[in-house]
């Protein structure tokens, strides 16, 4: 699993106004209709990867989720991306592979080696 309780809110760790973060983009200065406007845009040109999660809201890591949920949340994706990264193997995450295969995305498998595994 890939899901850590200590990393849920995890963003007061970091200073995501560094460039390092926003790609060089200065944020200050922009409105929210900016910054939503710049998102869409880069949504609609495309991008090289996602990271996905077949939750839907009300699900978590060990509920058992179908083949039919994880094709309809990647057909939300597909024409955004060409790849899709999974954190898992088991628990409806098995079919992530097959059904990115359906969509013509590649995927790629991460996996969790620490000692709490």
């Amino acid at each position: 699993m890939s899901f850590r309780k200590d990393y849920l809110n995890y963003a007061h760790l970091h200073d995501y106004s560094n460039s390092e973060y926003t790609n060089g983009y200065n944020f200050t200065d922009k409105s929210q209709t900016d910054i939503n406007t710049l998102f869409n845009d880069i949504l609609k040109s495309g991008m090289h990867g996602l990271c996905f999660s077949i939750y839907e809201d009300g699900q978590k890591p060990g509920d058992i989720i179908s083949e039919e949920q994880v094709r309809r949340r990647m057909k939300i994706i597909a024409p955004y991306t060409k790849w899709v990264r999974s954190f898992s193997c088991t628990e409806g995450n098995e079919f992530i592979p097959k059904v990115a295969r359906e969509l013509g995305l590649k995927t790629l498998v991460g996996a969790w080696l620490g000692r709490d595994a």
